[in-house]
């Protein structure tokens, strides 16, 4: 018999390995090496979780709120609206350049599933709209002109770089800031 603490243990543990290896070697990763890594029982998995798509979704879901702190100041934080979102694309800079970098996970998680109604899509895409709305009112509080158009011209920006700094394609040091700050200029703010 499993206990509750038990199944938390088991849970984290699935949890923490998804975390790592859907990050690391992408969404296909199978079931057996996945338990195999937390190292529990594929029977231990599916009693906690319907699927490894409900697993993903999870690890996803749990990886959000430590997403948003990294990336957003506080809403006590004394910056201008403009310093604000500078600061997320600070924050990008800094963590693009670790070497385990591979890109915004809720970014890849959506373009490897392709699939909207996905339990990770959903996920991804909440925590995507989150950052879009969060550039959004940064902008209107800002003075942009257009702050809709803005954010979601931010986050082109943002989710670009991220894929190309995950692919090891660009580094990104200097360069989404600069970018970030010319679309702010254009917008008025």
């Amino acid at each position: 018999m499993v206990t509750t603490t038990d199944k938390t243990s088991t849970r984290d543990r699935l949890l923490d390995a998804a975390t790592e290896l859907f990050y690391r070697d992408g969404v296909s990763l199978g079931v057996e090496a996945l338990c195999r890594a937390a190292g529990v029982s594929k029977r231990s998995m599916y009693q906690l979780f319907a699927s490894k798509d409900e697993v993903l979704a999870a690890s996803l879901e749990r990886r959000a709120p430590e997403y948003g702190r990294m990336l957003h100041v506080g809403p006590e934080d004394p910056r201008s609206p403009r310093e604000r979102i500078l600061y997320v694309f600070e924050q990008l800079e800094r963590v693009a350049a670790q070497d385990d970098y591979r890109g915004c996970p809720f970014l890849s998680a959506l373009v490897e599933l392709k699939d909207p109604g996905h339990p990770a899509s959903v996920v991804a895409l909440r925590v995507k709209g989150a950052l879009v709305e969060a550039f959004r009112v940064d902008a209107e509080r800002g003075g942009a002109r257009d702050p809709e158009l803005l954010a979601r011209q931010l986050t082109l920006i943002f989710d670009g770089a991220s894929a190309r700094a995950g692919a090891k394609a660009e580094t990104l040091s200097g360069l989404t800031t600069t970018t970030a700050a010319a679309l702010l200029d254009a917008a008025g703010m």
